[in-house]
Parts: structure tokens; sequence; C-alpha cells
């Protein structure tokens, strides 16, 4: 059985390792802190330390491996964007040299281009507007001097947490528990994304994993759209009225950090996926599979 170590147990890594197990592999994830809400197995990890990198390897003996490690929090980042660049390129250096040979994925982020574009592909100029993006720009580099490694860049990730949570993680969550209870939501009607099923990013990942995956792949979904505009697909969604959704500009709020536009385009996916009969859905279909399996 194929056995991944997935470095970061939050929202993007316990979807993958749901969906390796659904595909009967054996993922094992690794983070500072236990993950909530999976059975998956873990181990901690401070992926800044080189050594604990090296002995966790050793012990989980892993295959394959993913880097979802963070901090990927874009204030924090901002506010202290020297620590940024230190804990992402410190994580990738020291797994890519515990796992010499292994076939590694690093799960970046749009925000390595700077907004000006309306849409970005695999040949477009880097150019990060934020510590974030530069953060995992520093990290990308590391890993594609990685012998079977594949940089894969994904636009902003979407699905369910938990309500209890209080402070989501993801738009579409934070949207839909705070419509769901009669609350306003502020969104840029002038900040521009491809959002992705977190379910699809899991799928494309572990297809990513395998054989004939290019270096450098970028993941969005197929609908260019503002937020204000999706947060009113899931307004429209729960049957609540479209007036509790405030369009706001992004400087107003706390948006102000991200790209005008973190779209991302790929022909080389769209070839990848098709060869394996696989498709990322876009908005309307993901908001309706998300509220038909609400919680």
């Amino acid at each position: 059985m194929t056995r991944t170590l997935i470095v970061g147990s939050g929202f993007v890594g316990r979807a993958l390792a749901a969906r390796l197990r659904a595909e009967g592999a054996d993922p094992v994830l690794a983070s500072r802190r236990p993950p909530a809400g999976t059975t998956t197995s873990w181990v901690p990890l401070d992926a800044a330390d080189a050594g604990a990198c090296a002995r966790v390897v050793d012990q989980v003996a892993p295959d394959r491996l993913v880097l979802v490690h963070g901090p990927s929090d874009v204030t924090w980042c901002e506010a202290d964007p020297e620590r940024a660049v230190a804990l992402h390129t410190a994580a990738a250096a020291n797994l890519t040299a515990a796992a010499a040979g292994r076939r590694t994925v690093l799960i970046s982020t749009d925000n390595v281009f700077d907004g000006s574009s309306p849409a970005n592909d695999e040949n477009s100029p880097t150019s990060p507007a934020n510590a974030y993006g530069r953060a995992k720009l520093h990290a990308e580099r590391i890993i594609g001097e990685a012998a079977d490694s594949t940089v894969l860049r994904v636009s902003l990730i979407y699905g369910w947490e938990p309500a209890e949570a209080g402070k989501w993680l993801n738009f579409f969550a934070s949207c839909a528990h705070r419509l769901r209870r009669g609350e306003p939501v502020e969104a840029p009607d002038d900040q521009w994304t491809t959002p992705v099923l977190v379910e699809d990013v899991a799928t494309v990942t572990a297809a990513v994993l395998g054989a004939g995956a290019p270096a450098l792949l970028h993941l969005g979904g197929p609908d260019r759209i503002s937020r204000a505009a999706w947060a009113e697909a899931v307004a429209d969604g729960l049957g609540v009225p479209r007036s509790l959704v405030r369009r706001v500009p992004k400087a107003a709020g706390r948006y102000a950090s991200r790209p005008t536009n973190t779209c991302l385009t790929s022909d080389r996916l769209e070839s990848f996926l098709a060869a394996r009969g696989l498709r990322v859905r876009g908005v309307a279909e993901g908001v309706r599979v998300l509220l038909e399996a609400a919680p």
C-alpha cells in the first residue's frame, strides 16, 4: 500500500487524506498539533526543525510527500513577513533533504502573482504582491530543485467548516454560516478569483501524485467571479436575501493585502485531467453540492 506523508493537517490536508484513503492509499498527517475531525494517522512535526523532519520521514517511511504547510494566514504573514519566509523555506528545505528521491508535491498559491492580470497560466511571470506570496515563492524554488516534484498552485479553496469553529478559514464557510444566521456579510466587488472546491483540490492533488504530472501546474476553477458575486450565489442557495451581502471595495476591509485578481488558468491541467476522466466543478455546482450536504 502506497504511503503518503501529508505535511499540514488543516483544511486541505485532511481533505487530501480522506481522498487518498478512499483510493486505497495510506496517508499520514504531520503537523504541530493533532488534527480535529479525522481518523487518519497523525505524527507530531515541527517542519522548521531539520532533525524532526528527518526523524518523521524515517519513522513513517513514506513513498510520497505532499507539503500543505503554513503559515497560510495572509494577514499574519503581512504582520511578520521575515518569519513567514523563514518558516516556508525551512519546511521545504528540511523535507526535501529528509525525503530525497521521493515523489513530492507542494501546494502553492495564486498569491505569487501581483494581481494585475485577469488570469495567469504557468508561463506568467511571478511577482508576489504580499508576504504570503513571497514566502510560497521561496518554497516553490526549493521544491522545484527536487528530482521528482510538482508545484501545484491553487486558487481560492472553499468547503464546509464546523459552525462552532467561530473563525472560518475559507470564504464560503464564513459567508454561509453568517448568512444562515441572518448576519450581513461584507464582500469586495473588485477582487476576483477562480474558486476551487476542496474535494476537487484533493482529487487533483491525488492525481498529480501519480506519474506523468508536469513540474508546474495551475489549479483554478472554471469560473472567474468576484467575492461579492460569490457571496450572493451562496445567499441564493440558502434562500436568504441578497441584501445581506454588502458590496465593498477591496481596500476597505481585510482583503486589502490580497491581489485584485487571484485567478489561475491552465491548458496543461485541462489536458492532464481529461486524460484521467477528471474535472473541476464550477461555483454554481460547488455551492449546490455543499448546501445539499449542509450539516
